[in-house]
């Protein structure tokens, strides 16, 4: 492939989602400067981009030292970060905060919910130069189709319950609580909050022991692409399905579907339906 000189910071958390964007952008002959947080990137994301770095979750000054050592000007994000490190025991010691990190976190703000604090974060970034853009933007094909995307359809009564889940998920997008739901009969199992999408599922499981529920993951009503976009893959499916869920509908052109082939074969293993609306 050819290089085009080009050098795209990557911030790196957990899961499949940095590995392919890295993919991508060297695909695309962008160089890839990555970022990864310490206990959430795997280390073998360094052997697809140009230079590798590591930074724990609080220690923002270097993630910004880091890119800019590297010259990147535009940076993305992807994976996941595991919020609740903010409400370990003796965090300060724990997390050991860097300068930058401590006078960010204990400036004033009116909350710490997701999207105050990572547009609160991209701010920060911007003042040394560093642009956040959506990892979208370099490969749109992981996002859901419209459409059924198994072999089994939903029946009636689980059409049902996706539509009624359907405004309750927006609800609670909007007000920056989760963007899952479990639902059954049209009554509420399960509400995604800081948990994350699976342990969600897993709650559901335990609360509806016959199974047979429906999850409903949409992206919030103010979606920001450039952080926090829904995402489901393998493992939600592995998880659906230990859970006795039978029913996952996502939004269409604003989830990302990680491993698309794969995770639609494991679907219909299992005998799930996946909808994308």
């Amino acid at each position: 492939m050819t290089d085009t000189g080009e050098r795209l910071g990557l911030l790196a958390g957990s899961g499949r989602f940095p590995f392919l964007v890295a993919q991508k952008a060297g695909e695309l002959g962008i160089g890839v400067v990555c970022v990864g947080i310490r206990h959430e990137a795997q280390p073998e994301l360094a052997r697809l981009v140009q230079r590798f770095y590591w930074a724990g979750v609080a220690r923002m000054g270097r993630m910004i030292r880091c890119f800019k050592r590297e010259k990147v000007v535009r940076v993305v994000m992807a994976g996941k970060i595991t919020k609740a490190v903010m409400h370990t025991p003796w965090r300060v010691l724990s997390l050991m905060p860097d300068w930058r990190t401590f006078r960010f976190w204990y400036r004033q703000r009116k909350d710490n919910r997701d999207d105050t604090l990572l547009l609160r974060l991209i701010d920060e970034f911007a003042v040394d130069g560093l642009r956040f853009e959506s990892a979208l933007g370099f490969c749109p094909e992981l996002l859901a189709r419209p459409g059924i995307l198994t072999r089994r359809k939903p029946t009636t009564s689980e059409e049902g319950d996706v539509a009624f889940g359907w405004s309750l998920a927006k609800e609670m997008g909007r007000l920056d609580v989760g963007q899952s739901v479990a639902v059954k009969e049209r009554a509420v199992l399960a509400v995604e909050a800081i948990e994350g999408t699976d342990r969600a599922i897993r709650r559901a499981g335990e609360l509806c022991r016959s199974g047979g529920f429906v999850v409903v993951k949409v992206a919030k009503p103010q979606q920001d692409m450039r952080f926090d976009v829904p995402t489901i893959g393998r493992s939600t499916i592995e998880t659906l399905h230990r859970s006795g869920g039978h029913v996952l509908a996502i939004e269409a052109g604003k989830t990302i579907l990680l491993d698309q082939t794969e995770s639609i074969a494991l679907a219909d293993r299992y005998g799930i339906a996946i909808i994308a609306v």
